[in-house]
């Protein structure tokens, strides 16, 4: 690709959508702000007018406004280029450890926290594939499905959110998780086949992980018990832990022992009733060669 090539290609990535900075995410709004305000005093500090430096950056001179005075999410490509046309000896590419963060919803980026703390996850999704396990596509799929529907930037940001939670499969030492799906969900063809089948794939990949454990509730299964809806548990290194349950304690996190120990008995019901992994990831397979 041709330099002129590479510079257009990095603006039209840099006004694609998911880059906007929410308002109301007072967090998010400060680190901006910050990072732009220093981008913008090293540019002036060198003489450099914003045109000539978002040539020499490859973006356009509006984007560098724009990225200056905390209206836009610089991408990571952005502040690498900026920190060596300023000389900035590694301090403004630095700041991406906390830029990237921002692209993510408030309530993701604290759940994710949870997330990165926990030894042990256990999970039963009765709607949907559970974020921790989608692919990109189909959670793009997804996201884009709801009514009213999400505007582009929205649903790029949440697609971002949901995959950057997936670092917890790269943890050392690995959390134990676990993982109950419906079998109305496994049929469901979310994004068309191409999509489902690159999911069921994922499903496979990650359900043959040693410290995953992934099951399949059946249709057939003529006793359920979690019918009342989606149930969630962390456990933490200290001893503590925290859950929600749709249909318990009206939905709110808890983590008193006592109303823990009623989501424990739940979930670990459900887990009986549900296939085996073995069937499960062989349930799995063969869904796979029927698409």
């Amino acid at each position: 690709m041709s330099v002129d090539g590479e510079a257009r290609r990095l603006k039209d990535e840099a006004d694609g959508p998911g880059w906007e900075v929410d308002p109301d995410d007072e967090w998010g709004v400060a680190v901006i702000t910050t990072v732009g305000r220093q981008l913008k005093l090293r540019r002036e500090a060198v003489g450099m007018r914003a045109a000539e430096f978002g040539a020499a950056v490859g973006y356009g001179e509006d984007l560098v406004y724009k990225v200056e005075g905390g209206k836009r999410i610089p991408r990571q490509e952005y502040l690498e280029r900026a920190d060596e046309v300023l000389e900035a000896g590694g301090l403004i590419a630095a700041a991406w450890e906390d830029v990237k963060r921002v692209r993510y919803p408030k309530k993701v980026r604290e759940l994710g926290k949870l997330e990165a703390k926990a030894v042990e996850m256990a999970l039963y999704e009765c709607h949907i594939i559970p974020g921790l396990l989608q692919t990109a596509e189909h959670a793009r799929s997804v996201i884009g499905a709801a009514q009213p529907p999400y505007s582009p930037d929205d649903v790029e940001r949440m697609v971002a959110a949901r995959l950057a939670r997936q670092s917890v499969f790269e943890r050392s030492p690995a959390p134990a998780l676990s993982f109950v799906l419906e079998e109305g969900v496994l049929r469901r063809p979310i994004g068309g086949t191409m999509v489902w089948r690159q999911q069921l794939e994922r499903l496979l990949e990650v359900g043959r992980l040693h410290n995953v454990v992934l099951q399949v509730m059946p249709m057939n299964c003529d006793t359920h018990s979690g019918l009342d809806g989606r149930i969630e548990l962390l456990k933490f290194p200290e001893g503590t832990a925290v859950g929600r349950s749709d249909g318990a304690f009206n939905g709110r996190p808890i983590s008193e022992p006592r109303h823990l120990r009623i989501l424990e008995l739940r979930y670990g019901t459900i887990r009986a009733q549900a296939l085996s992994p073995r069937e499960s990831l062989a349930f799995i397979e063969q869904l796979l060669g029927e698409t």
